[in-house]
């Protein structure tokens, strides 16, 4: 069967290929991509947009990449998806996130095709939750330069998600099938078009994360966290420094280490131009508490920089205030990192039957932090083993494979089920 992904970020080959710094997110993409190109049953081609000027057509690896220059209006762009469509001849169209605006365009230039929508997050829904906590002062207090500038404040911010979601729901309401893993997103799709197929499949992770080291407590660094994103309210960072300020007196050493750009940083000018006012309260949190000493971001981390990261960690923590499920938590779990997550959304559907995972109510930042102190007070980790174990099965590149294999043949085909 000849297979059409159409995704939001150049994989790191193709950007390896065009001379292009190889992305750091996406990752959960890759090895299935990897795997689905491997087998007999599919021909996969891999298209998206990308900042140069000329449509690229290349083949690496046994996956066809088709990339399209970003400015192109909306009458080009078509043209672009004809001509892609017209030489791939894809039976089944599967589309990776549903945000954005490019794949929309294919389904209105070629809307006779089969299309699958993969549901990652729901910004239709996570607008809701943007703000995690944070009040209307809290964001007034803190708008930037580059907020007036931009027009770009948290307000801004959480009313463009909104926006994205109305896209989003167009998606889901005119593809043929989508793909979910929780119950929550089962449920948010079917209320948005409650004929919609949905099919189950759990996600594949980055290959680094099924071979070599696992978490040891006698290799960690005691007394350190772990957060893999934190770049807006939705990732929690100001509810785990309150947690943090509630533990630095007992454990002087407490430190919590980032992935990503250093939000808060202001040491020249251009740097203060650039924050957001999500850094600038970050920044103020981390003044009013004392914490200063506490808290590190590591910058952008490739595969095996974030992986040394959560083994480095003590505990890893999802603190989000809306997620539908977190392949940042299945990484912790499978190299057997200790694992504390709000209890949002779908991550209970990637939590429920593990023993060591301890889960709190988004805002209680106080059971945060109790939560925090028993794990770092614990030495008895054979649970954890047991976890990984789990986290092995339900994320077993194998088996994914062949249930999006058997998925896409059952929507090719015009199978309910």
């Amino acid at each position: 069967m000849r297979v059409l992904w159409v995704v939001n970020t150049i994989f790191p080959d193709a950007a390896i290929h065009l001379g292009m710094e190889p992305p750091v997110y996406g990752g959960w993409m890759y090895g299935l991509a990897s795997d689905l190109a491997a087998s007999d049953d599919v021909q996969l081609s891999v298209a998206t947009i990308y900042a140069g000027k000329e449509l690229q057509s290349f083949s690496l690896y046994g996956i066809h990449y088709c990339l399209i220059p970003k400015k192109r209006g909306s009458g080009r762009l078509k043209d672009s998806w004809r001509e892609i469509i017209a030489h791939f001849a894809p039976d089944l169209v599967h589309i990776h996130g549903t945000e954005f605006g490019h794949g929309m365009a294919l389904m209105n230039a070629c809307p006779d095709l089969k299309y699958v929508v993969s549901i990652q997050g729901l910004v239709s829904v996570y607008h809701r939750y943007f703000m995690a906590g944070m009040t209307s002062w809290d964001v007034l207090r803190n708008i930037t330069f580059r907020d007036v500038v931009r027009r770009s404040t948290l307000f801004h911010a959480r009313h463009d998600f909104y926006k994205r979601g109305l896209v989003e729901q167009e998606y889901i309401r005119r593809a043929t099938a989508v793909i979910g893993r929780t119950d929550w997103d089962r449920a948010h799709t079917r209320a948005i078009n409650p004929k919609v197929r949905y099919h189950f499949c759990n996600e594949s992770l980055r290959d680094e994360f099924y071979t070599g080291e696992k978490w040891s407590l006698d290799n960690c660094r005691r007394h350190s966290i772990f957060l893999s994103q934190a770049g807006y309210p939705i990732k929690g960072l100001h509810q785990v420094l309150k947690a943090v300020a509630l533990l630095k007196e007992d454990y002087p050493d407490i430190l919590v280490e980032v992935a990503g750009q250093d939000i808060t940083k202001a040491m020249t000018l251009m740097d203060r131009f650039k924050r957001t006012g999500y850094g600038s309260y970050i920044s103020s949190v981390i003044k009013h508490y004392g914490l200063t000493n506490h808290v590190k971001f590591l910058g952008p981390l490739h595969s095996e920089a974030i992986k040394a990261a959560y083994l480095r960690a003590h505990v890893f923590i999802s603190p989000s205030s809306i997620e539908n499920s977190s392949n940042s938590i299945g990484e912790a779990q499978i190299l057997g990192t200790p694992v504390i997550a709000s209890y949002v959304g779908g991550v209970m559907a990637i939590l429920k039957n593990y023993h060591f995972a301890k889960t709190y109510e988004f805002l209680s930042y106080e059971v945060l932090a109790s939560y925090i102190s028993s794990i770092f007070e614990s030495t008895d980790c054979r649970l954890l083993a047991m976890d990984a174990q789990n986290a092995q099965e339900r994320h077993d590149r194998k088996i994914n494979c062949t249930r999006q294999i058997e998925i896409y043949s059952k929507i090719i085909k015009g199978k309910l089920k």
